[in-house]
């Protein structure tokens, strides 16, 4: 089945919920692909979101540890931009929800790689406040936290849930016991 494709303002087409429609293009793979594409299985909200990048896929599984996600939807929708050499087309990265209803726009890019794009990034940030949702261009994660996150990260996984454990480990951490007990 083909996804419909909807063509209309933003400022009429803001209330819809992006974070639940499926992408506007599909992530791809090929022989010789220079990037590694995939779908992180995100435990917040217990499906899986594209990425087309190891970056993207490092800033999916940031959003998935924020508290203040509850949705996230991969290539959400396009914009059209009016550049100099003529229109462009350009979907975001990312549609993210927050728990008060708030609604976060994200582009992934590290900075030294932006270049050109710059003005296409500074367009959707523009549509984007127009609107009232927040517009964020991200770069490298630090090293380190990006390292621990990935170790971290394969843990929050429903198959790692031990909600049998939970009790005990609660009681035993109550009150300092020996490690052998």
């Amino acid at each position: 089945m083909e996804a419909k494709q909807v063509t209309e303002d933003l400022s009429d087409a803001w209330a819809r919920p992006f974070e639940a429609l499926p992408p506007v293009r599909d992530v791809v793979q090929y022989k010789g692909q220079r990037n590694f594409t995939g779908a992180w299985w995100c435990a917040t909200t217990r499906s899986h979101v594209g990425f087309e990048s190891w970056l993207e896929r490092d800033h999916v599984m940031l959003l998935d540890y924020a508290r203040a996600v509850v949705r996230i939807a991969s290539q959400p929708f396009c914009v059209a931009v009016e550049t100099d050499n003529g229109p462009r087309r350009h979907a975001p990265d990312y549609f993210v929800r927050n728990a008060d209803g708030s609604a976060t726009v994200v582009d992934i890019r590290p900075d030294e790689l932006v270049g050109d794009d710059a003005f296409v990034f500074r367009a959707t940030a523009q549509a984007c406040s127009l609107v009232g949702w927040s517009y964020r261009r991200l770069g490298r994660p630090a090293p380190v936290l990006a390292e621990n996150l990935r170790w971290l990260a394969g843990y929050r996984h429903t198959r790692c849930a031990r909600s049998d454990l939970l009790p005990r480990v609660s009681e035993m951490t109550r009150l300092p016991v020996p490690l052998g007990r």
